[in-house]
């Protein structure tokens, strides 16, 4: 047995119910006297922050990070001279608050209140054109992490079963990223147990904390087993469609996911019964399938706004970003009818 395995310098809080107080405590050891917070909902955001020396509120955050919204964000942070960032929000808040940190190296203090896993991650996305550009830069990975589960007892179960069914989509491709190496495989096998557990609790009683913390779990293990191993192929999809058509990013994910392992799966076999074998399942495939249907996960990407038109311009896109070492070799014959496939919605073999 011969790997490498970087983990990253993170220092990780599960706090049910202690957010507020967490958060000042991370901002107090990191020196933060001036606090630049980023935050969608400003209404929500205030009762984390209420310890916390915010100098600005910033609240323009727009799913994929457009170039010219971090430039927004970055003039702010230059204007209020600020020395630390807090980010309170999903994916989108966590990614513009990596954004600012690429080109000013101020620590961040993030409070993930959606699965989407970014917080836990030293990579950064940008969209310009209609093109996503994602880098791995270890200056973007927040110095702490603050998880309250009872912060997403208000998040709507659509889009909580989308976010959640994201970080597990990470938890697969981390099973066969680039990187992907034994311990990158054990995180992400205990990450799907977790959600494949606490999604159906959430989903039965959105209220109950326990369900959401099972779920948070995974999602985390999600995110650091996916940094490891590496963007595989259901990231470089998810990420083509959203940059080039706007698409939900949760949602996207929860559609492509199927389809990849319908593609993939066949091609390693260990990996496949491993999975399985969490999923209690006879394969990945049928354990996935009837999880998302149990959670009335959205199937088409036609119901997203994908039109069928724009299938075969995001071929050649997703070729070019693939990892070369994909389990199955990827063609621009097996991309574009993956993509048909799930546009149409069709039933994944």
């Amino acid at each position: 047995m011969q790997f490498t395995h970087d983990w990253l310098p993170q220092r990780v809080r599960f706090a049910s119910g202690e957010a507020a107080e967490a958060v000042a405590d991370e901002v107090r050891r990191l020196g933060g006297v001036r606090v630049m917070a980023i935050a969608s909902d400003a209404t929500r955001a205030e009762p984390v922050l209420a310890g916390v020396p915010v100098t600005v509120l910033h609240t323009e955050v727009v799913m994929h990070v457009p170039v010219e919204v971090a430039e927004r964000a970055r003039a702010v942070a230059a204007e209020h001279d600020v020395d630390t960032l807090v980010c309170v929000g999903g994916g989108s808040t966590t990614g513009l608050a990596k954004a600012v940190a690429l080109t000013t190296g101020l620590p961040i203090v993030a409070v993930p209140t959606t699965y989407a896993g970014s917080e836990a991650t030293d990579v950064w996305g940008l969209t310009e054109n209609g093109r996503k550009s994602t880098g791995v830069y270890r200056r973007v990975l927040p110095r702490a992490v603050v998880y309250d589960p009872s912060l997403m007892l208000g998040l709507p179960v659509p889009s909580s079963v989308a976010s959640r069914l994201n970080a597990l989509a990470h938890c697969v491709d981390a099973m066969w990223g680039p990187r992907a190496d034994p311990i990158d495989r054990s995180l992400a096998l205990e990450g799907i147990g977790a959600l494949r557990d606490g999604l159906p609790r959430v989903a039965e009683d959105p209220m109950e904390v326990a369900g959401r913390e099972q779920t948070l779990y995974g999602a985390y293990l999600a995110a650091v087993a996916f940094a490891s191993a590496g963007s595989g192929l259901h990231q470089k999809i998810c990420h083509v469609l959203g940059g080039m058509f706007d698409l939900p990013h949760a949602e996207t994910h929860a559609v492509v996911l199927p389809y990849v392992v319908a593609l993939n799966a066949p091609a390693v076999p260990d990996l496949d019964r491993r999975m399985a074998e969490v999923f209690r399942a006879g394969s990945t495939l049928t354990g996935l399938l009837a999880l998302e249907r149990e959670l009335g996960a959205p199937r088409a990407l036609r119901d997203l706004g994908l039109s069928a038109d724009d299938v075969p311009k995001a071929v050649r896109p997703i070729l070019d970003a693939s990892p070369s070492n994909n389990p199955t070799p990827v063609t621009p014959e097996n991309i574009e009818a993956l993509l048909l496939d799930a546009w149409e919605g069709k039933e994944p073999e």
